[in-house]
């Protein structure tokens, strides 16, 4: 189990407590959200080494365009993943585990902060 799988039951089941009708929908959204971030900011430090290094790999504007087309399969893959089969197969080994509950105040926290730095490379780029 990966650590994006343990967010996502955390974040599941924080909503499940709240509104279990629509906690698998929050909790994905969520896990989407963080990786998308996570990729904006990977794209944002190679972006400002690429520019410190003087290389021309790729324009901003067909970076942008991978960066979508990259968020939409994210967003793809983990409905997949998190709707059907596999997430009931996770949420029973993870009824076994012991886990470990996140507060969801720093949960949304950690996507926000990914924006945030990606902005300052921004900036610096």
């Amino acid at each position: 189990m990966t650590i994006f799988d343990s967010l996502f039951f955390s974040t599941f089941k924080h909503y499940k407590n709240r509104k279990s009708k629509n906690a698998n929908q929050f909790a994905t959204i969520y896990i989407s959200i963080l990786q998308c971030a996570i990729l904006l900011l990977l794209g944002m430090f190679f972006a400002g080494f690429s520019n410190q290094m003087n290389m021309n790999t790729m324009s901003q504007d067909k970076a942008w365009a991978l960066f979508i087309m990259a968020s939409v399969f994210i967003f793809f893959k983990n409905w997949v993943q998190y709707a059907g089969r596999k997430r009931k197969v996770l949420n029973a080994k993870m009824l076994n585990k012991k886990t470990q509950n996140h507060s969801i105040f720093l949960l949304w926290m950690l996507p926000i902060a990914c924006i945030i730095l990606s902005v300052i490379l921004w900036q610096a780029v």
